[in-house]
C-alpha cells in the first residue's frame, strides 16, 4: 500500500498510461498566468523581439523540471514536499517550507490582480471588488480537486484553450512579421532588460508547481518497473503536448506585444497593452486579450492554491480548509489594489520573486532524483543531474547579479 499526501491509504496504480495524461496542463496553466502577460507583453511592446530567446530557454528549462517533477511522483509515491520532510533536517525542511509560502503568495498576487484587471476591461469592475469575484470563483473550481481529480484536469485544461485561442486569434490579425528571428539569439539591453528577463523565467519556470507536479502523479506509483517506465513515457508526452502549448502561448504573448506596439510609445501596463491591441488590431484583438487575461488568471488562482495545499501538508503534515487558505492568500493582493500600487508593476516584480524561488525547489528536486535509495529502477542518470545543476546555477547566478546591480546601483 501507497499513503496519498491526505493520509489514506490507496492501492498501487495499476500502470495504465491514460492515467498519466492530464497532470501537465493542470501545470501548464501555472505558465501562462497573468504574470506572463505582463512579463511577455511589456517585453515585446518595450525591447520588440529581443527576448523572444528568454521564452525559448526558459520553456526548455520548465519542460526538464516538470519532467523530473513527474518522475519523482511516479517513482515513491510521494511529492517533493513529502520528500523534503523525510530526508532532510528539520530546520531544512522549514526554511524549504517558509520560502514556499511566500512563492505561493507571489503567485496568487499575480493571478488575483491579473483576474481583477481582465473583470475592469471587461465590464468596468472596480479592481478591488473584480480581486473578490476572482477569489469566489476560483474556489469553485478547486471545489473539484482532488476529489474529482479528472474534471478538475479537464476545466483547467479547457481554461489553456481559451487562453491559446485568443493569443491565436491576435497572431492571426497581426499578420506577417519581420525580424523574428533575431529574437532567437540571446541579448539584452541595459539591467531594465535583465529585470524583465528575470521576470519572465520566474513567470515560466514556475516553483510553487514544481511541487505541484509530483503530487499529481504520486497516486500513479506502482512497485512494477515496467509500469513505472510506461507510465514515464505517457507522461514525458503530456508534459511535451501540454509545456509545449504553453509555450507557443508565451512566445505569441511577446510577438504580437512587440509586432503591435513596439515604437509606438505604449506603456508596460495591461490596460495600456489592452488599448493599444485595440487601437493596433481592433477590437476583437482587445477582447481576446481581456478574455484570455481573465481565464488565465482564474485557472492559474485555483492551481496556485492548490499548490500551497500540496506544501503545507508535505512540509509540515498538516492541513487547512481550502477556503481558509484562499483567505489567507487573498490578503496580499488584496492590500496590493486598495492601496492602490499599479497592478502591472506589481505583476512583474511578482515573477522577479518567483525567480529567486526557483533553486529552493530546483536543488531538493535533483539531489533527490540521483538517489538509488529513493528513485530506486528511475533514478536519473549523471547527465541529468548535472543539467539539473548547471540550471540551478544559471538561476542562482542571475538572481545574485540582480541583487548586486540592485544594491549598488
Amino acid at each position: 500500500m501507497v499513503w496519498t499526501s491526505r493520509r489514506r491509504a490507496v492501492r498501487p496504480a495499476t500502470g495504465s498510461a491514460a492515467t498519466a495524461i492530464g497532470p501537465a496542463f493542470v501545470v501548464a496553466v501555472a505558465y501562462v498566468d497573468p504574470g506572463n502577460f505582463a512579463t511577455n507583453t511589456a517585453g515585446g511592446a518595450t525591447y520588440g523581439y529581443l527576448l523572444l530567446w528568454v521564452i525559448v530557454s526558459a520553456s526548455a528549462l520548465a519542460m526538464f523540471v516538470q519532467h523530473q517533477s513527474a518522475k519523482l511522483g511516479v517513482a515513491t509515491g510521494r511529492n517533493l514536499a513529502e520528500l523534503c520532510r523525510e530526508h532532510y533536517p528539520r530546520p531544512v525542511t522549514r526554511l524549504l517550507w517558509v520560502q514556499a509560502e511566500l512563492v505561493a503568495m507571489a503567485t496568487d498576487l499575480a493571478e488575483f490582480v491579473g483576474a481583477a484587471v481582465a473583470l475592469n476591461l471587461l465590464f468596468g469592475v472596480p479592481l478591488l471588488h473584480g480581486a473578490i469575484i476572482a477569489a469566489v470563483v476560483s474556489a469553485g473550481l478547486l471545489a473539484l480537486a482532488p476529489s474529482s481529480r479528472r474534471r478538475f484536469e479537464t476545466v483547467i485544461g479547457g481554461m489553456l484553450v481559451v487562453v491559446l485561442a485568443g493569443f491565436g486569434y491576435q497572431a492571426l490579425a497581426l499578420g506577417p512579421l519581420d525580424g523574428l528571428a533575431g529574437g532567437l539569439v540571446p541579448g539584452f539591453a541595459g539591467v531594465d532588460s535583465v529585470l524583465l528577463a528575470t521576470g519572465m523565467l520566474g513567470a515560466t519556470v514556475m516553483p510553487h508547481v514544481i511541487y505541484l507536479h509530483s503530487a499529481l502523479t504520486q497516486h500513479l506509483h506502482s512497485p512494477d518497473v515496467a509500469a513505472q517506465r510506461r507510465l514515464m513515457r505517457a507522461a514525458k508526452a503530456d508534459i511535451g503536448v501540454a509545456l509545449g502549448l504553453a509555450a507557443l502561448v508565451n512566445a505569441t504573448m511577446l510577438v504580437v506585444a512587440a509586432g503591435a506596439l513596439h515604437g509606438t510609445g505604449v506603456g508596460e501596463s495591461l490596460e495600456e497593452v489592452h488599448a493599444g491591441l485595440g487601437s493596433a488590431l481592433g477590437s476583437g484583438a482587445a477582447l481576446a486579450f481581456a478574455l484570455a487575461l481573465l481565464a488565465s488568471g482564474l485557472a492559474a488562482s485555483s492551481v496556485g492554491t492548490y499548490s500551497g495545499q500540496v506544501v503545507m501538508e508535505g512540509f509540515l503534515r498538516r492541513r487547512i480548509p481550502l477556503w481558509s487558505r484562499r483567505l489567507l492568500t487573498m490578503a496580499p493582493p488584496l492590500a496590493v489594489l486598495a492601496f492602490g500600487v499599479d497592478p502591472t508593476r506589481a505583476l512583474v516584480l511578482s515573477q522577479v520573486v518567483l525567480s529567486f524561488g526557483i533553486p529552493f525547489a530546483l536543488v531538493p528536486l535533483v539531489l533527490l532524483g540521483r538517489r538509488r535509495d529513493v528513485m530506486g529502477a528511475l533514478t536519473n542518470h549523471r547527465a541529468t543531474t548535472v543539467a539539473g545543476v548547471v540550471a540551478a546555477l544559471l538561476v542562482s547566478g542571475l538572481n545574485v547579479f540582480l541583487v548586486v546591480r540592485a544594491v549598488t546601483a
